[in-house]
């Protein structure tokens, strides 16, 4: 028979009894030598809970622990530590330690001591051995690790702040600017006006290699000046040239260091020549157009707007000029597609278009009739100029000004609501009435004035101002006046 050998047991600690038993046959000098050992503070305290005894380390020295002496351990400790301090003397058993419990001295100092306590009755009812370990190194390196988490949320405000203000330059820099990565020269970000210079939407000039924006022939160029970027940290301006004939611009680009390593902040100055040669001229032009009464807009050749005043922003139900830059005039011109695409058909063929009636379509649903003058500028960068003024708000004179069949049906009223506002309309609509009636007054009294205001319900004033007014008979011909 085959005999499997057992493991040998593990040894186990020695139960508390037994611990017990060792002390027993220790004398009391030793017993407190071993006491002062294992525990940075030592307390006995009696039945009552008052301190009869208390030895401390000597770096406790400073927190004046003889002075508790004669005092109820409970009064020389904070208030939310009280309750620890009755489950402490409440749980001392003599069979077994209590667990640790933190408890909080007022100090001296004025910051407090943090003591963990374990207490363990060496007889049934004698008095009970407190044990301290002090807790000052490991309260202080709680605060720092506050202190440390705390600097270290204020460091990240400051940092969402300061993005927060970098995306809103970013976005509302009207230089047009894009972030290249400096490695592999795709676009990771660009602003609303260097997309509206390229003619692309920013999302899908993410992720497109920067040479790529340019016609061919700039590529070169273009190249030459990251590889130097890349070598030396610096590269000069470089002239390239927009696709689509939008036109050449001065590409600039700087070296930073960022998150995912070295990135590129590549400028784009559209025609800075130009620029430069005459700025104070081009002031006072805008000045002029800005101020017109009549909208005025410019547009590329593909009739995207460069440019608009604030009468063309007022008709169009904008409230800035960015709101409109970039985007198609046909947005807002033309009751209908075909409207404004004969207009720009015309344009086309004849370079000009003189008093085009449509209307322009606001961005929250107004119509407003206006008359179009448009142009056609061609050259290196050409570009379409239209100016629009309102059209005159009058009924047509067959129907209510020059007659006097006012409309009485709602099939008459309906014709006329859609092409004039329902101000005017009723304005208009009044005005005539009231001519009318004065007129039908003069000719019942036969002209007797003072019978008329009377009939009429006016004072003779009244009458006289009402018939210059509508210029109804002649102030200076003799009348019956009585």
């Amino acid at each position: 028979m085959t005999v499997t050998p057992q493991p040998h047991p593990t040894p186990q600690p020695p139960p508390p009894a037994a611990l017990l038993q060792v002390a027993g046959h220790l004398d009391g000098e030793a017993v407190g030598r071993l006491v002062a050992a294992s525990a940075d503070l030592s307390l006995v305290v009696d039945a009552d809970g008052v301190i009869r005894d208390a030895t401390a380390a000597a770096d406790l020295e400073a927190e004046n622990i003889p002075g508790w002496l004669g005092r109820r351990w409970i009064d020389t400790v904070t208030v939310e530590s009280r309750p620890k301090v009755d489950a402490l003397l409440r749980d001392a058993q003599t069979g077994g330690i209590t667990r640790w419990r933190q408890i909080n001295h007022p100090s001296p100092s004025g910051i407090d001591l943090p003591i963990r306590y374990a207490s363990l009755r060496s007889v049934e009812g004698g008095p009970i051995l407190i044990l301290g370990r002090d807790m000052r190194a490991v309260a202080a390196l709680q605060r720092r690790l506050t202190d440390a988490q705390q600097a270290l949320e204020r460091d990240y405000d400051r940092l969402r702040a300061s993005e927060t203000r970098y995306r809103l330059l970013f976005q509302i820099s009207g230089e047009p600017v894009l972030v290249v990565d400096a490695g592999t020269r795709r676009v990771v970000e660009a602003n609303p006006a260097a997309a509206r210079l390229l003619g692309r939407p920013a999302k899908r000039l993410a992720g497109q290699d920067a040479v790529d924006l340019f016609e061919a022939g700039s590529a070169r160029s273009l190249e030459a000046q990251f590889a130097a970027l890349r070598a030396t940290g610096q590269a000069g301006e470089v002239r390239a040239t927009l696709p689509h004939g939008r036109g050449e611009v001065s590409v600039s680009v700087s070296l930073f260091r960022g998150e995912g390593g070295p990135s590129a902040l590549m400028r784009l100055v559209a025609d800075p020549a130009a620029a430069e040669a005459s700025p104070d001229q081009e002031a006072p032009t805008r000045a002029v157009i800005e101020a017109m009464p009549e909208g005025f807009v410019v547009t590329d050749s593909n009739r995207r707007v460069l440019m608009a005043n604030a009468a063309f922003l007022e008709l169009a139900q904008l409230a800035t000029e960015g709101q409109a830059r970039g985007r198609p005039l046909d947005q807002w011109l033309g009751r209908e597609d075909t409207e404004a695409q004969a207009l720009f058909a015309s344009l086309v063929d004849h370079g000009s278009v003189r008093r085009f009636a449509t209307v322009i379509r606001g961005t929250y649903g107004g119509v407003e009739d206006v008359e179009v003058a448009a142009v056609s500028v061609p050259g290196s960068r050409p570009c379409l100029g239209f100016a629009i003024r309102s059209a005159p708000r009058r009924i047509p004179e067959g129907r209510l000004a020059g007659s006097r069949d006012v409309p009485r049906s709602v099939e008459q009223m309906a014709e006329l609501v859609g092409r004039v506002s329902m101000k005017t309309l009723v304005r208009e609509t009044t005005d005539l009435i009231e001519k009318l009636c004065i007129e039908a007054a003069l000719r019942i009294t036969r002209d007797n004035r003072a019978s008329a205001a009377e009939m009429l319900g006016l004072s003779r004033q009244g009458l006289y101002a009402k018939m210059r007014r509508y210029g109804v008979g002649d102030l200076d011909a003799p009348g019956e006046d009585d």
